[in-house]
């Protein structure tokens, strides 16, 4: 770990890190999206496509492509499934983390699966977004209608361990229920010491 201020934004499938993530972006800061990073690594690392296929659920893969709805329902409904593709992709995108953030003084990494991916350990800082259920489940099926409640709620459920491995570590919370304005939250936080 450097000197430089190393901020995770954590939180749960619909909690709105990505609209932190697009707040701190216009504020000119540098943001690693593990989630674009994790799919352009699977739709272009040969190994970790060959992976998916034979180690995990074969009919994601068709002709060198992974179906991400095939591969989700998968995963999502399979523990042990989820544990191998989180490790197979996370790994290296912790890799690339590590290389993208080189030379900041300032960077912040978004993801939903901080210490599953073991990025807690790239990090000083964490800020956890947090959101009531039921707006976690209106936000994630107005982006994708073809998700049900229960696929949604098998996702909350998969991420409810990370979670609770959060709740237990020095966390700073900034709240998006819809009626807390997240900039002066997030002004906040810029303005504190970090939390080595």
């Amino acid at each position: 770990m450097t000197d430089a201020r190393v901020i995770a934004i954590a939180g749960g499938i619909g909690s709105g890190k990505s609209v932190v993530q697009a707040i701190l972006k216009a504020m000119g800061f540098s943001v690693y999206d593990c989630d674009v990073r994790a799919k352009e690594m699977m739709d272009s690392d040969i190994e970790i496509i060959n992976s998916i296929k034979n180690e995990i659920c074969p009919q994601a893969v068709k002709c060198d492509h992974i179906d991400r709805r095939v591969l989700g329902s998968h995963v999502f409904n399979d523990q042990v499934s989820l544990e191998k593709l989180n490790t197979l992709v996370h790994g290296q995108v912790v890799k690339d983390f590590r290389k993208w953030r080189e030379g900041k003084a300032i960077s912040f990494v978004e993801t939903a699966i901080l210490c599953t991916s073991g990025l807690d350990k790239e990090v000083n800082e964490i800020w956890i977004v947090s959101a009531p259920e039921k707006l976690r489940i209106s936000r994630v099926r107005s982006r994708n209608p073809h998700l049900s409640e229960f696929e949604i709620l098998k996702r909350m459920e998969a991420q409810s361990k990370e979670l609770d491995m959060l709740g237990k570590m020095n966390v700073n919370v900034i709240v998006n229920d819809g009626l807390s304005a997240l900039l002066p939250q997030i002004e906040a936080l810029l303005k504190e010491s970090p939390q080595v």
